[in-house]
């Protein structure tokens, strides 16, 4: 029998073992064959399978979504709403609604700084405060 021993293939792939038995576990990586001695020896797809999953976690998804990704990809259980444009696309939007959100975060503290803003009580009932004590985050108006 060959293969990557465990070591070996979280050596290759930049994780620890223990990240291995929890993939295997998550079902994001496939049980590997033993050898006569019971040491696990994985195939070398499974260094592509764990390549994969550090570049789409980098991309920002999570292993649930790592795991329909890869289950997409298998012959026989492919889905049209489960491919890699898909998620692609539903993953851009929702870091662009991310990065929209962080901008007006961005945007209020530059404007706290550049009015002064030192103390959050008298800000709150100064009505050229830019924080958003209303909850509305349109500013404020000293209303809380």
């Amino acid at each position: 029998m060959t293969g990557l021993r465990t070591g070996e293939l979280a050596a290759a792939a930049g994780v620890n073992t223990q990240t291995l038995r929890y993939y295997e576990r998550r079902g994001l990586l496939a049980e590997p064959d033993r050898s006569l001695g019971g040491h696990r020896l994985y195939p070398q797809q499974a260094l592509t399978v764990l390549r994969v999953i550090k570049a789409a976690q980098r991309l920002g998804f999570t292993l649930g979504e790592v795991a329909d990704l890869l289950a997409a990809t298998h012959v026989g259980r492919r889905r049209a709403d489960a491919g890699l444009q898909t998620r692609a696309a539903a993953k851009l939007a929702e870091i662009d609604a991310e990065l929209a959100e962080l901008t007006t975060v961005r945007d209020t503290l530059r404007a706290a700084l550049a009015a002064g803003c030192d103390d959050l009580v008298a800000c709150s009932e100064s009505p050229c405060c830019p924080l958003p004590f209303t909850g509305d985050d349109a500013g404020g108006n000293g209303a809380v």
